[in-house]
Protein backbone atom coordinates (compact mmCIF):
# COMPACT_ATOMS: atom_id res chain seq x y z
CA UNK A 1 0.00 0.00 0.00
CA UNK A 2 3.07 2.28 0.95
CA UNK A 3 4.70 1.54 -2.24
CA UNK A 4 1.60 2.54 -4.20
CA UNK A 5 0.93 6.13 -2.54
CA UNK A 6 4.94 6.62 -3.11
CA UNK A 7 4.38 6.18 -7.05
CA UNK A 8 1.11 8.06 -7.04
CA UNK A 9 2.72 10.84 -4.93
CA UNK A 10 6.12 11.01 -6.40
CA UNK A 11 4.76 11.97 -10.10
CA UNK A 12 2.77 15.10 -9.12
CA UNK A 13 5.52 16.30 -6.52
CA UNK A 14 8.00 16.61 -9.19
CA UNK A 15 5.33 17.76 -11.78
CA UNK A 16 5.02 20.64 -8.77
CA UNK A 17 8.60 21.12 -8.91
CA UNK A 18 8.84 21.94 -12.62
CA UNK A 19 5.96 23.94 -12.43
CA UNK A 20 7.48 26.15 -9.47
CA UNK A 21 10.58 26.28 -11.28
CA UNK A 22 9.44 27.21 -14.64
CA UNK A 23 7.79 30.32 -12.47
CA UNK A 24 10.93 31.60 -11.44
CA UNK A 25 12.68 30.63 -14.81
CA UNK A 26 10.00 33.22 -16.88
CA UNK A 27 10.14 35.75 -14.09
CA UNK A 28 13.75 36.13 -14.51
CA UNK A 29 13.73 35.47 -18.01
CA UNK A 30 11.35 38.82 -18.34
CA UNK A 31 14.24 40.32 -15.91
CA UNK A 32 17.04 39.50 -18.76
CA UNK A 33 14.82 40.46 -21.79
CA UNK A 34 14.57 44.41 -19.75
CA UNK A 35 17.19 44.90 -18.49
CA UNK A 36 19.57 43.86 -21.82
CA UNK A 37 16.42 45.87 -23.97
CA UNK A 38 17.18 48.99 -22.29
CA UNK A 39 18.20 50.88 -25.28
CA UNK A 40 15.82 49.49 -27.34
CA UNK A 41 13.55 50.35 -24.99
CA UNK A 42 14.59 54.23 -24.27
CA UNK A 43 15.26 54.64 -28.01
CA UNK A 44 11.32 53.72 -29.16
CA UNK A 45 9.74 55.82 -26.40
CA UNK A 46 12.20 58.51 -26.52
CA UNK A 47 13.14 58.37 -22.31
CA UNK A 48 15.56 60.05 -20.75
CA UNK A 49 17.71 59.00 -18.36
CA UNK A 50 15.94 60.51 -15.56
CA UNK A 51 12.40 58.26 -16.58
CA UNK A 52 14.43 55.16 -16.91
CA UNK A 53 15.80 55.66 -12.87
CA UNK A 54 12.62 56.08 -12.30
CA UNK A 55 11.13 53.51 -14.10
CA UNK A 56 14.22 51.16 -12.47
CA UNK A 57 13.22 52.17 -8.97
CA UNK A 58 9.92 53.33 -8.35
CA UNK A 59 8.29 50.46 -9.35
CA UNK A 60 10.97 48.59 -7.01
CA UNK A 61 10.42 50.87 -4.09
CA UNK A 62 6.30 50.57 -3.94
CA UNK A 63 6.59 46.89 -4.90
CA UNK A 64 8.65 46.27 -1.64
CA UNK A 65 6.12 48.24 0.67
CA UNK A 66 3.55 45.68 -0.57
CA UNK A 67 5.26 42.42 -0.62
CA UNK A 68 6.14 41.70 2.97
CA UNK A 69 2.13 41.51 3.56
CA UNK A 70 2.19 39.36 1.08
CA UNK A 71 4.48 37.01 1.83
CA UNK A 72 2.83 37.23 5.65
CA UNK A 73 -0.91 36.71 3.76
CA UNK A 74 0.87 33.75 2.01
CA UNK A 75 1.36 32.16 5.08
CA UNK A 76 -2.22 32.86 6.95
CA UNK A 77 -4.41 32.80 4.40
CA UNK A 78 -5.19 31.61 0.55
CA UNK A 79 -1.61 31.01 -1.27
CA UNK A 80 -3.04 29.07 -3.81
CA UNK A 81 -5.09 31.59 -4.81
CA UNK A 82 -2.61 34.36 -4.47
CA UNK A 83 -0.10 32.54 -6.26
CA UNK A 84 -2.88 32.31 -9.16
CA UNK A 85 -4.09 35.58 -8.90
CA UNK A 86 -0.54 37.05 -8.77
CA UNK A 87 0.25 35.35 -12.32
CA UNK A 88 -2.76 36.74 -13.85
CA UNK A 89 -1.53 40.11 -12.85
CA UNK A 90 1.53 39.59 -13.99
CA UNK A 91 0.77 38.13 -17.72
CA UNK A 92 -1.31 41.41 -17.72
CA UNK A 93 1.37 43.71 -16.32
CA UNK A 94 3.56 42.23 -19.38
CA UNK A 95 1.15 42.74 -22.03
CA UNK A 96 0.62 46.52 -21.00
CA UNK A 97 4.55 46.65 -21.13
CA UNK A 98 4.65 45.21 -24.44
CA UNK A 99 1.55 47.72 -25.31
CA UNK A 100 3.59 50.96 -24.03
CA UNK A 101 3.29 53.78 -26.15
CA UNK A 102 4.38 56.53 -23.29
CA UNK A 103 7.06 57.07 -20.29
CA UNK A 104 3.46 57.05 -18.20
CA UNK A 105 1.98 54.03 -19.64
CA UNK A 106 5.39 52.10 -18.88
CA UNK A 107 5.55 52.93 -15.62
CA UNK A 108 2.20 51.78 -14.64
CA UNK A 109 2.89 48.46 -16.36
CA UNK A 110 6.06 48.31 -14.09
CA UNK A 111 3.80 49.45 -10.81
CA UNK A 112 1.79 46.77 -11.81
CA UNK A 113 4.35 43.86 -12.48
CA UNK A 114 6.55 44.03 -9.08
CA UNK A 115 3.81 43.22 -6.25
CA UNK A 116 2.34 40.78 -9.11
CA UNK A 117 5.93 39.18 -9.49
CA UNK A 118 5.71 39.39 -5.40
CA UNK A 119 2.73 36.93 -5.31
CA UNK A 120 3.21 34.85 -8.30
CA UNK A 121 7.30 33.91 -7.57
CA UNK A 122 7.72 34.68 -3.96
CA UNK A 123 5.13 32.59 -2.96
CA UNK A 124 5.87 29.92 -5.42
CA UNK A 125 9.58 29.61 -3.69
CA UNK A 126 7.50 29.26 -0.28
CA UNK A 127 5.89 26.47 -1.75
CA UNK A 128 8.56 24.69 -3.18
CA UNK A 129 10.29 24.85 0.56
CA UNK A 130 7.54 23.88 2.08
CA UNK A 131 6.86 20.87 -0.51
CA UNK A 132 10.29 18.89 0.67
CA UNK A 133 11.39 20.38 4.04
CA UNK A 134 14.27 17.75 4.44
CA UNK A 135 15.15 18.88 0.67
CA UNK A 136 15.50 23.05 1.65
CA UNK A 137 19.05 23.20 0.71
CA UNK A 138 18.75 20.82 -2.57
CA UNK A 139 15.21 22.88 -3.76
CA UNK A 140 17.01 26.32 -3.14
CA UNK A 141 20.10 25.66 -5.53
CA UNK A 142 17.57 24.44 -7.91
CA UNK A 143 15.42 27.73 -7.62
CA UNK A 144 18.55 29.90 -7.90
CA UNK A 145 20.06 27.84 -11.04
CA UNK A 146 16.51 28.17 -12.25
CA UNK A 147 16.60 31.93 -12.09
CA UNK A 148 20.14 32.45 -13.41
CA UNK A 149 19.58 30.71 -16.45
CA UNK A 150 16.42 32.58 -17.01
CA UNK A 151 18.46 35.90 -16.58
CA UNK A 152 21.61 34.37 -19.10
CA UNK A 153 18.78 33.46 -21.33
CA UNK A 154 16.68 36.66 -21.29
CA UNK A 155 19.85 38.87 -22.61
CA UNK A 156 20.89 36.11 -25.05
CA UNK A 157 17.66 36.04 -26.80
CA UNK A 158 17.29 39.59 -26.80
CA UNK A 159 20.64 39.94 -28.64
CA UNK A 160 18.97 37.38 -30.87
CA UNK A 161 16.05 38.99 -31.40
CA UNK A 162 17.72 42.32 -32.36
CA UNK A 163 20.18 40.69 -35.00
CA UNK A 164 16.82 38.64 -36.08
CA UNK A 165 14.99 42.20 -36.47
CA UNK A 166 12.44 40.85 -33.81
CA UNK A 167 11.56 44.56 -31.43
CA UNK A 168 11.19 43.60 -27.62
CA UNK A 169 7.75 44.09 -27.57
CA UNK A 170 7.35 40.65 -29.26
CA UNK A 171 9.40 39.29 -26.52
CA UNK A 172 7.63 40.29 -23.85
CA UNK A 173 4.54 39.64 -24.79
CA UNK A 174 5.73 36.11 -25.79
CA UNK A 175 7.09 36.15 -21.96
CA UNK A 176 3.00 36.65 -20.96
CA UNK A 177 2.03 33.55 -23.11
CA UNK A 178 4.43 31.59 -21.84
CA UNK A 179 3.28 32.01 -18.56
CA UNK A 180 -0.16 31.55 -19.22
CA UNK A 181 0.95 27.79 -19.96
CA UNK A 182 2.65 27.83 -17.36
CA UNK A 183 -0.20 29.11 -15.34
CA UNK A 184 -2.37 26.36 -16.79
CA UNK A 185 -0.09 23.92 -15.85
CA UNK A 186 0.04 24.90 -12.06
CA UNK A 187 -3.62 25.48 -11.52
CA UNK A 188 -4.10 21.52 -11.13
CA UNK A 189 -1.19 21.61 -8.72
CA UNK A 190 -1.05 21.61 -4.87
CA UNK A 191 -0.19 25.37 -4.53
CA UNK A 192 -0.78 25.85 -0.71
CA UNK A 193 -3.89 25.13 1.45
CA UNK A 194 -6.61 27.25 1.90
CA UNK A 195 -5.98 27.63 6.11
CA UNK A 196 -8.10 30.68 6.32
CA UNK A 197 -11.30 30.06 4.91
CA UNK A 198 -14.35 30.36 7.18
CA UNK A 199 -11.54 31.56 10.20
CA UNK A 200 -11.64 35.62 9.45
CA UNK A 201 -11.36 36.33 13.42
CA UNK A 202 -8.40 33.66 13.07
CA UNK A 203 -6.82 34.83 9.96
CA UNK A 204 -6.72 38.65 11.12
CA UNK A 205 -4.98 37.57 14.38
CA UNK A 206 -2.12 35.71 12.36
CA UNK A 207 -1.86 38.22 9.83
CA UNK A 208 -1.19 40.56 12.81
CA UNK A 209 1.24 38.40 14.84
CA UNK A 210 3.13 37.76 11.64
CA UNK A 211 3.39 41.77 11.16
CA UNK A 212 4.48 42.19 14.66
CA UNK A 213 7.18 39.28 14.60
CA UNK A 214 8.80 40.58 10.86
CA UNK A 215 9.26 44.24 12.96
CA UNK A 216 10.20 42.76 15.68
CA UNK A 217 13.32 41.17 13.71
CA UNK A 218 14.18 44.66 12.29
CA UNK A 219 15.11 45.35 15.75
CA UNK A 220 18.03 42.55 15.96
CA UNK A 221 20.93 44.14 15.14
CA UNK A 222 22.91 41.40 12.99
CA UNK A 223 19.38 41.02 11.02
CA UNK A 224 19.65 44.72 10.25
CA UNK A 225 23.33 44.27 9.37
CA UNK A 226 22.88 41.91 6.80
CA UNK A 227 19.79 43.76 5.64
CA UNK A 228 22.06 47.01 4.99
CA UNK A 229 25.08 44.42 2.97
CA UNK A 230 22.37 42.81 0.94
CA UNK A 231 21.33 46.56 0.08
CA UNK A 232 24.10 48.03 -0.85
CA UNK A 233 25.30 44.57 -2.66
CA UNK A 234 22.66 45.51 -4.75
CA UNK A 235 24.50 48.51 -6.65
CA UNK A 236 26.63 45.91 -7.98
CA UNK A 237 23.81 43.11 -8.87
CA UNK A 238 21.25 44.26 -9.85
CA UNK A 239 21.57 48.07 -9.82
CA UNK A 240 24.64 47.71 -12.63
CA UNK A 241 22.76 45.02 -14.67
CA UNK A 242 20.17 48.19 -14.55
CA UNK A 243 22.52 50.42 -16.41
CA UNK A 244 25.30 48.00 -18.43
CA UNK A 245 23.20 47.86 -21.61
CA UNK A 246 22.96 51.51 -21.65
CA UNK A 247 26.32 52.12 -20.68
CA UNK A 248 27.50 49.91 -23.69
CA UNK A 249 25.22 51.77 -26.21
CA UNK A 250 25.86 54.99 -25.02
CA UNK A 251 29.58 55.27 -23.86
CA UNK A 252 31.49 52.60 -25.69
CA UNK A 253 29.57 52.86 -28.52
CA UNK A 254 28.09 49.65 -28.99
CA UNK A 255 25.19 48.12 -31.51
CA UNK A 256 22.78 47.43 -29.26
CA UNK A 257 23.05 43.14 -29.80
CA UNK A 258 26.79 43.91 -29.21
CA UNK A 259 25.48 45.45 -25.11
CA UNK A 260 22.92 42.72 -24.97
CA UNK A 261 25.71 40.47 -25.55
CA UNK A 262 27.75 42.12 -23.30
CA UNK A 263 25.07 41.92 -20.36
CA UNK A 264 24.75 38.01 -21.21
CA UNK A 265 28.55 37.89 -21.04
CA UNK A 266 28.07 39.45 -17.14
CA UNK A 267 25.05 37.10 -16.25
CA UNK A 268 26.55 33.87 -17.92
CA UNK A 269 29.98 34.17 -16.09
CA UNK A 270 27.86 34.80 -13.10
CA UNK A 271 26.19 31.54 -13.63
CA UNK A 272 29.07 29.47 -13.76
CA UNK A 273 30.51 31.23 -10.59
CA UNK A 274 27.35 30.52 -8.82
CA UNK A 275 27.51 26.93 -9.67
CA UNK A 276 31.52 26.02 -8.97
CA UNK A 277 30.97 28.45 -5.10
CA UNK A 278 28.66 25.59 -3.95
CA UNK A 279 31.91 23.10 -3.64
CA UNK A 280 33.86 26.57 -2.51
CA UNK A 281 31.72 27.02 0.27
CA UNK A 282 32.56 23.56 1.88
CA UNK A 283 35.91 24.64 2.15
CA UNK A 284 35.48 28.50 2.64
CA UNK A 285 33.76 30.54 5.43
CA UNK A 286 31.07 32.74 3.52
CA UNK A 287 32.06 35.47 5.22
CA UNK A 288 35.97 34.91 4.09
CA UNK A 289 34.51 34.51 0.53
CA UNK A 290 32.62 37.94 0.70
CA UNK A 291 35.69 40.23 1.96
CA UNK A 292 37.65 38.89 -0.69
CA UNK A 293 35.50 38.90 -3.63
CA UNK A 294 34.34 42.48 -2.71
CA UNK A 295 37.68 43.49 -2.66
CA UNK A 296 38.24 42.26 -5.77
CA UNK A 297 35.07 44.10 -7.19
CA UNK A 298 36.64 47.34 -5.85
CA UNK A 299 39.71 47.03 -7.80
CA UNK A 300 37.63 45.48 -10.91
CA UNK A 301 35.09 48.02 -11.29
CA UNK A 302 37.39 50.76 -11.82
CA UNK A 303 39.38 49.12 -14.39
CA UNK A 304 36.18 48.02 -16.51
CA UNK A 305 35.06 51.88 -16.54
CA UNK A 306 38.84 53.07 -17.77
CA UNK A 307 39.37 50.40 -20.25
CA UNK A 308 39.39 51.07 -23.65
CA UNK A 309 37.19 49.60 -26.37
CA UNK A 310 34.27 47.05 -26.14
CA UNK A 311 36.40 44.04 -26.12
CA UNK A 312 38.71 44.73 -23.01
CA UNK A 313 35.25 45.84 -20.82
CA UNK A 314 33.73 42.59 -22.54
CA UNK A 315 36.39 40.75 -20.87
CA UNK A 316 36.42 42.62 -17.21
CA UNK A 317 32.65 42.65 -17.01
CA UNK A 318 32.77 39.10 -17.47
CA UNK A 319 35.25 38.83 -14.47
CA UNK A 320 33.39 40.89 -12.63
CA UNK A 321 29.79 38.58 -13.02
CA UNK A 322 32.05 35.72 -11.87
CA UNK A 323 33.37 37.68 -8.69
CA UNK A 324 30.35 38.61 -6.98
CA UNK A 325 28.82 35.52 -8.19
CA UNK A 326 26.78 34.47 -5.01
CA UNK A 327 26.96 37.55 -3.16
CA UNK A 328 22.69 37.30 -2.82
CA UNK A 329 22.85 33.92 -1.44
CA UNK A 330 25.25 34.34 0.78
CA UNK A 331 23.78 37.55 2.07
CA UNK A 332 20.42 36.56 2.12
CA UNK A 333 21.38 33.35 3.86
Amino acid sequence: MKQKRFFRVMPRMTGLMIALLAIEFLDEFVFGIREAGWPLIRDDLDLSYAQIGILLSLPRLLGSVVEPPIGILGDVWKRRWLILSGGVVFVAALVLISASQSFLYLLVAFILFYPASGAFVNLSQATLMDSETDRHEQNMARWGFAGSLGVVLGAAVLGGAVLLGVGWRVLFLSSGVATVFVLVVARGMPLGGDSGIGQSGAMAKDLKQGIFDALRTLKNFPVLRWLVLLEFSDLMLDGLHGYLALYFVDVVGAAPANAAMGVAVWTGVGLVGDVLLIPLLERVRSLTYLRFSAAAELLLYPAFLLAPGLWPKLVIVGVLGFANAGWYSVLKG
